[in-house]
């Protein structure tokens, strides 16, 4: 979600500054969110949506959405956005039902493969503890995306973002480790320091200070191109030596790669596909990849130590 719309409801865009949205908006909440015609809107609220927050005036916000839509569609104009983001058809309690199936199947693939690598990897790996703690940090950033894109709150919103910085900081430390900490332990640890202070305060910058979205993607990309150039010249070093570099190699630039998919921002398709989605989905089959190779170079990682050959 690195480089998504931000999607905060203080923000405007063109749906919600026509007065046909407003006003439709305003009669709305005047007409059913107060009174007995909220109280009869809550009685019949499925459990799951009040469970997820649904209130009666973001029910009036998402209709009168769908309104204005149409009379764009009518005129002839372009769909605009509403609130930061495209207009979405909403299913159940979800906001964004594509993004929110995707992230849900990038963290069981995530989780499948974690499983697959216990079992193929004995523990005493030098590299096991560090990937199992990497593999639970993505875990975590993927449960958060699901439950951002099925509601959009602040708590939610932050979590999102606040995670897949954590995801990306603790690849730039997992890099290290296979690189270097596994013959100079100490770079590992004062690095592993230094990308905890970078993460804390880029947290309470963001916090305490201002959201700033330009500023939280400027910083993702270059926390990523560290990662992606890092990663590339390990495997041009080792390309003659280690038969699956290609795998490491193909990995990291799939993912930087994919994620320019974010440029072809697109109202979406049947109102529930646009180009974040796409980007979500498209990132599946890449954990198969990435933890093939993790489990090539932990075997082999474990095989060097017990012939004590040094480490590439």
């Amino acid at each position: 979600t690195v480089g998504k719309t931000p999607v905060n409801v203080t923000l405007s865009s063109q749906g919600d500054k026509e007065p046909v949205y407003r006003d439709c908006v305003k009669q709305c909440v005047r007409t059913n969110c107060t009174g007995a015609r909220l109280r009869g809107f809550q009685s019949a609220q499925p459990q799951y949506m009040a469970l997820t927050g649904w209130t009666c005036r973001d029910d009036c916000r998402y209709e009168c959405m769908w309104t204005t839509v149409g009379l764009y569609q009518a005129e002839g104009y372009r769909i605009p956005q509403f609130h930061g983001k495209w207009p979405f058809v909403r299913f159940l309690c979800f906001e964004e039902p594509a993004s929110a199936l995707a992230s849900l199947l990038n963290g069981l693939a995530c989780l499948i493969m974690l499983l697959r690598y216990r079992s193929m990897v004995p523990r005493q790996s030098p590299m096991f503890h560090t990937i199992n703690a990497f593999s639970l940090v993505s875990l975590n950033a993927w449960f958060w995306s699901t439950v951002f894109h099925t509601r959009d709150t602040y708590l939610t919103e932050k979590m999102d973002y606040f995670c897949a910085t954590a995801v990306l900081l603790y690849s730039i430390y997992l890099c290290c480790v296979r690189t270097l900490g596994l013959r100079r332990p100490g770079v590992s640890s004062m690095v592993g320091v230094l990308l905890i202070l970078a993460f804390t305060s880029h947290v309470s910058f963001l916090t305490f200070v201002s959201f700033d979205y330009g500023y939280n993607m400027a910083a993702n990309a270059t926390i990523g191109m560290v990662n992606l150039l890092w990663w590339l010249c390990w495997c041009w070093q080792n390309r003659r030596t280690l038969p699956y570099w290609w795998k490491c190699g193909l990995v990291v630039l799939l993912l930087h790669g994919l994620a320019l998919l974010e440029l072809l921002d697109f109202p979406p398709m049947l109102w529930v596909l646009d180009a974040h989605a796409v980007w979500h989905l498209s990132t599946i089959p890449v954990h198969f990849l990435f933890y093939s190779f993790l489990i090539d170079d932990s075997l082999y990682l474990l095989n060097t130590e017990k012939m004590g050959v040094k480490v590439e």
